[in-house]
């Protein structure tokens, strides 16, 4: 999609209702609301992130939406596709705040180039005990992305068309934290498999983007 069409069209999706679990349940693995019983007097000492979902335009005006591959290492998230984010410091002044700072940190994204247009619905993550607060950001400018080499493998840019292609919805078997492998519903995108968080997160801002292009 011209990056200029998706301006026009991008602006309303400020006055939509967040659809949270209704939209979050499309691409939720099978096991999640066990978990989330079993988890449910943890939750209330989660600890907090924030996330940014950025669009913007390639060198040729089409829109994009961003990515990171992160880096294996010793924890439940280890190799998996996310947005860029990260843990709540105590310096940063909001929870938006936060998703800007990690977004500059972990792809190079200056704040100054993000303009924040929504706060999309929380989601707790039970292996690791997070809440997660998804922002949803463009840059009108083409970016020139920096990865953090500590911990993002591969920045990953994928064409809004291929998000919001039904055909790119898969059940596939994936490995879990608890060591087994179970069948979920995830995105293909770029050959990559995005499932679980950030899937289901993907899917509010999906049915969201489907009401406004």
């Amino acid at each position: 999609m011209d990056f200029n069409t998706f301006l026009e069209s991008i602006v309303n999706i400020k006055h939509l209702p967040l659809l949270g679990e209704e939209a979050h349940a499309k691409l939720s693995p099978p096991y999640r609301l066990d978990l989330a019983e079993k988890y449910k007097e943890k939750r209330k000492s989660a600890s907090k992130a924030g996330v940014m979902a950025l669009f913007y335009p390639d060198e040729n005006c089409k829109t994009h939406l961003v990515f990171i591959l992160r880096k294996s290492y010793k924890g439940v998230h280890s190799g998996q596709i996310g947005f860029p984010g990260g843990k709540v410091e105590k310096t940063d002044l909001d929870i938006m705040e936060t998703a800007l700072r990690e977004t500059e940190e972990e792809i190079g994204v200056p704040t100054k180039q993000v303009e924040v247009l929504k706060t999309l619905s929380p989601l707790y993550i039970p292996p690791s005990n997070f809440m997660v607060h998804p922002f949803l950001g463009i840059s009108r400018d083409t970016l020139q992305f920096v990865k953090q080499e500590t911990e993002v493998e591969e920045i990953l840019e994928v064409r809004l068309n291929d998000f919001l292609d039904d055909r790119n919805i898969v059940n596939t078997k994936v490995p879990t934290s608890y060591n087994v492998e179970v069948e979920v519903p995830a995105f293909k995108l770029n050959g990559h498999i995005v499932w679980g968080a950030t899937a289901m997160m993907l899917s509010e801002i999906k049915v969201l983007l489907k009401d406004i292009l």
